[in-house]
């Protein structure tokens, strides 16, 4: 291993040697001799991508120095030498100005191409941040059903759901019964409570807590009380394509989300589903974040989500936080779909421990 560790760095040292001679070919020959020797060696990789960039093939050293970046994050680069540290420093800064450069140069074209970031179709927004690194993808994890070849959104185009217009109408009908509910403290209970005989998250600083409370309307695919304490409410969501599958859907309450609540980064059950919000009583600095996407609720404008892919809610205001969730049917999904769906749920909830099903 020693004469093997010695042999590349001597090949490596004559190739830089040779780089700066003006002889290229030697140089290469050098290096790829290292490389031949360790194709995953550190130092050959770095001294192969250095060797490009003082030959000006930028596209070819930045694929080297992607390598010696990757390598060094995999724990390879623990205590390397001071000038290899500087190596992989130095392959970090020309990555990121190759990166910068590509991106002034994109944005001239697409300029020219009347592109105008706020205007333009935010999807080829979206595609363009996810290739320079701005955002990273994220995809339906759920937890107990994945229906496959479904559109992957994060937040759905709110003009794809026209039903909502009459439920954001009833915003201040609905408020009103929610006040009614906070006054009597009526129907709400922790989100999260802890199960006898099931396994649970002690150290969630969530579980029992009232800081994220519900009072469930329907709860499990049965009205509840609730419900009958908000006739006004229930009329707005009369038109709703709610998602019906026995002991699990639908889902409507309100959530209260208390100042200072972070509820954690987690995925729903079944991607056959979107979850609605309608925001009721909403301060500054309550953010929900959905896959790559923050927004705050703002009173009366509902939107809705695929909550199978990771998201999180935080309360940084000092007032508490109100919003009506409610789950649907995905639209994609044709009425046969929607019965075999329902009937495969609830066939292996009747077979299967008692869960908590919602968001």
């Amino acid at each position: 291993m020693t004469d093997m560790r010695t042999t590349i760095d001597q090949l490596a040292a004559k190739a830089m040697a040779a780089i700066q001679g003006g002889d290229a070919a030697g140089a290469h020959a050098a290096v790829d001799r290292a490389l031949q020797i360790s194709p995953q060696d550190l130092r050959a990789l770095l001294t192969k991508a250095d060797v490009l960039a003082a030959q000006g093939a930028a596209r070819e050293a930045n694929m080297y120095y992607g390598a010696v970046l990757q390598r060094a994050s995999a724990g390879v680069a623990a205590g390397m030498p001071q000038d290899l540290a500087a190596g992989v420093a130095r392959a970090r800064a020309f990555r990121e100005r190759l990166v910068a450069e590509r991106g002034a140069i994109l944005q001239q074209a697409l300029a020219g191409a009347g592109y105008e970031a706020g205007r333009s179709d935010p999807r080829f927004t979206h595609a363009l941040d996810l290739m320079m690194g701005r955002r990273k993808p994220y995809m339906p994890q759920p937890k107990t059903l994945y229906y496959p070849e479904l559109p992957v959104r994060q937040f759905y185009p709110r003009a794809d759901f026209p039903w909502l217009d009459k439920v954001e109408a009833a915003v201040d009908a609905m408020t009103e019964e929610l006040h009614a509910l906070l006054h009597e403290d009526a129907g709400f209970t922790p989100y999260l409570q802890s199960a006898p005989g099931l396994p649970n998250q002690p150290d969630y600083p969530l579980i029992d807590s009232m800081d994220w409370s519900t009072a469930f309307l329907w709860k499990d695919g049965e009205e509840t009380p609730n419900a009958a304490r908000c006739p006004r409410t229930m009329a707005a969501l009369a038109d709703v394509p709610l998602c019906r599958v026995k002991g699990r859907s639908p889902q409507v309450m309100f959530s209260q989300l208390k100042p200072g609540a972070h509820i954690k980064p987690h995925h729903g059950f079944v991607n056959t589903r979107l979850i609605c919000h309608v925001p009721l009583i909403v301060p500054p600095g309550c953010r929900f974040r959905v896959g790559n996407e923050v927004r705050e609720w703002e009173r009366g404008k509902a939107w809705v989500f695929d909550d199978t892919i990771e998201h999180e809610a935080v309360n940084q205001s000092d007032r508490t936080r109100v919003v009506l969730i409610f789950d649907i049917w995905r639209p994609e999904l044709s009425e046969e779909e929607r019965g075999l769906v329902a009937t495969l749920l609830e066939t292996l909830d009747a077979h299967s421990p008692s869960r908590r099903e919602g968001d």
